[in-house]
């Protein structure tokens, strides 16, 4: 009886082994998951692999890795082409704003915060008061003005993970690698984060006529 039993486990077992190796015997064309095709299918596709460095133009990117995702980001701090923050910013904000001198360039002064209320937020709880050419976080650490997602991703956490991964904002070039991905001041203006209502880019004059 025994023997019997150990036969007939011995046996479960072979077949046991058999299904593992036959599921993992594949025809040719054939894969695991929709994922495997994708990857191996596109690594010579019609003789070239597939890329979207050629739709990128003449975008400046620097590579972030935030989590298991690197990517890469447009470059920020070029655009601030006229002058570096502290050639003006040389005093506090508040001497500065207080200043009926002609000696202070007045560039922002007409800037409005319509971002959250005033008792929460001001300038300098995302401007480093102490040196104007960085940002800073809730917790006083300075960040990089290329990498201001991170001071955004403190209050809009669920928005920062599904950035991160490609489901929040706008890939530049295509789905191909490299992965270019807007960050959140190129779409929201930091101050007035909110997207505005537009007109179409096609103005439907009946839907005009109609309003009347």
């Amino acid at each position: 009886m025994k023997s019997n039993l150990n036969y007939i486990i011995s046996l479960l077992g072979v077949l046991f082994l058999g299904m593992q190796f036959q599921s993992c015997k594949h025809k040719e064309g054939e894969y695991h998951s929709i994922n495997d095709k994708i990857e191996s299918e596109s690594k010579n596709y019609h003789g070239t692999t597939l890329s979207s460095e050629a739709f990128l133009g003449d975008i400046k990117t620097v590579e972030v890795t935030e989590g298991a995702h690197s990517f890469l980001i447009p470059e920020r701090k070029s655009h601030i082409k006229s002058y570096a923050c502290t050639e003006c910013h040389s005093k506090p904000l508040n001497q500065m704003q207080g200043a009926d001198s002609e000696e202070y360039q007045k560039a922002h002064w007409d800037v409005k915060m319509i971002h959250a209320r005033e008792l929460t937020m001001n300038c300098i709880t995302c401007h480093d008061g102490n040196n104007m050419n960085e940002l800073k976080s809730l917790t006083g650490a300075s960040i990089d003005f290329n990498k201001s997602y991170q001071l955004c991703s403190q209050c809009h956490s669920n928005q920062f993970q599904d950035w991160k991964g490609g489901a929040h904002g706008k890939r530049i070039g295509g789905w191909a690698p490299p992965r270019v991905s807007m960050t959140c001041v190129n779409c929201h203006n930091p101050h007035q984060p909110a997207i505005q209502p537009k007109w179409p880019a096609r103005f439907n004059t009946q839907k005009v006529l109609e309003r009347k």
